[in-house]
């Protein structure tokens, strides 16, 4: 991805998570008559100030990857009598508290919105037929064959590789046998089950879950077609262009896509000649492969251009999850409750050693995430806003002082004792939620940093 896409990209999206997350504590804050002082969006330097006719001082920062909302509160404001109603300390603690889960039910309700406006516009996906099969695996084991089409995983009906994937992991966290249904060629239905023997948690870890069960997506065999090419790749500088039918390579005939790609992995580096069809002429081309690293560090091939599908086929393997406006509402409270479920339960089996921890991402895979999603369209855009407003919303719900979940301990603490936490104590909570979030902070950027370099 061009970092001129992924910065822009990222610094939108967490722009618009984040002044979500903070109008929630803002509104629900000044519906209660707490008197606000700061919204902030970013932190660091200002570089755009405004004070509102209300008196609130508007603020976008120079570090984008949060912000905040000051409210007047006597333990760090000098507060007059008159304000004293106004302060957030002497409201009643459940005013407090609504206030403090405001932020994270906004994101919640941010999802549910993106997920309506994203099943009104059409979800684009690939109907999750299976591809190879690899001996001694879990799906081998479970007799299923390449291009049986999975239509159910556990309770769930699936339609795409998406919904697919997920009620795959859902069913992998909680068992370690998952039922499911597939559509065979000739058109009959059979049920049958995946056990998994082994680490569990090797299965979760980024990249791994086909492999891990033993099969992988079916791939049509498209012509070797190229449909577009990506500037300044192997495929760009060979001159390769959009419409080139590939024909041979090394002397090699090319009959379909999925040759091409699997001549081009095993080539890093190497320099071919490749011969085109274009225009009803034959054209020989000198090609030096570009190379990548796939997440367990092999190196493979790579030249930067993609196959041009045939629609009449393409059609086949397509599916578009849709629905109306008023459909689409329950469809985005259910997707939530799926997706908040998953979210909570692998950070669960993270924390027991079932899940592996390279699932935590940072803000340079978020980045790339984000660049990616943007250029796929407006559904897969919005799919990508709504699980990471999910995240969110959950993270700030954890009992961890720093966060809003730990906020919320504290006022529930204050209620039961009836007066507040001593100085004493909130620093000494203080200083756990900061390491913990250090901690969480190091993980990230360990997956990111390992990311960047075996890929």
């Amino acid at each position: 991805m061009s970092i001129w896409i992924i910065i822009p990209a990222f610094i939108v999206t967490i722009g618009i998570l984040v002044s979500v997350h903070e109008f929630g504590h803002f509104w629900v804050a000044r519906k209660l008559g707490i008197r606000v002082l700061r919204f902030s969006i970013g932190f660091g330097k200002p570089i755009w100030r405004k004070v509102g006719s209300d008196g609130v001082e508007y603020l976008i920062s120079a570090i984008p990857l949060g912000g905040y909302v000051k409210m007047l509160d006597s333990r760090d404001c000098n507060v007059t009598p008159e304000e004293h109603d106004l302060a957030f300390n002497h409201k009643p603690i459940p005013s407090r508290i609504a206030v403090l889960v405001a932020g994270p039910l906004f994101n919640f309700f941010f999802a549910i919105f993106a997920y309506w406006l994203m099943f009104v516009i059409g979800v684009p996906g690939l109907k999750p037929y299976i591809g190879n099969i690899t001996e001694e695996t879990p799906a081998a084991r479970a007799g299923l064959e390449s291009q049986d089409q999975i239509v159910r995983v556990g309770d769930r009906d699936v339609a795409t590789w998406d919904g697919a994937i997920i009620a795959l992991l859902d069913e992998l966290i909680d068992d370690a046998v998952i039922p499911m249904r597939v559509l065979k060629q000739s058109g009959s239905e059979r049920d049958t089950s995946l056990v998994i023997t082994g680490d569990v948690s090797k299965l979760t870890e980024p990249n791994a879950l086909f492999s891990g069960l033993g099969f992988d997506v079916y791939r049509p065999p498209w012509p070797a077609v190229v449909g577009s090419v990506e500037a300044g790749r192997a495929a760009d500088r060979a001159g390769l262009a959009a419409g080139d039918k590939i024909v041979s390579a090394e002397g090699e005939a090319i009959d379909s896509w999925n040759q091409w790609v699997t001549f081009i992995r095993a080539r890093a580096n190497e320099t071919v000649s490749v011969e085109v069809l274009r225009g009803g002429s034959r054209i020989l081309k000198s090609m030096t492969i570009g190379e990548t690293q796939t997440q367990d560090g092999q190196t493979i091939g790579l030249i930067g251009a993609r196959v041009e599908y045939p629609t009449e086929t393409f059609e086949q393997y397509r599916a578009v999850r849709r629905h109306g406006m008023v459909d689409a509402v329950p469809a985005a409270v259910a997707e939530l409750w799926k997706m908040s479920t998953l979210t909570v339960k692998m950070f669960g089996k993270m924390l027991s050693g079932q899940v592996s921890l390279k699932n935590i991402t940072g803000p340079v895979r978020i980045a790339e995430f984000a660049g990616v999603a943007a250029s796929s369209g407006a559904a897969r855009y919005l799919n990508f806003l709504a699980i990471l407003s999910i995240s969110l919303g959950i993270l700030n719900l954890l009992p961890i002082p720093m966060l809003d979940g730990g906020q919320v301990v504290y006022q529930v603490v204050e209620g039961i004792k009836g007066s507040p936490l001593s100085q004493k104590a909130e620093l000494l909570g203080q200083q756990v939620g900061i390491l913990l979030l250090l901690t969480l902070m190091g993980f990230a950027f360990y997956n990111d940093i390992t990311h960047i370099f075996l890929r």
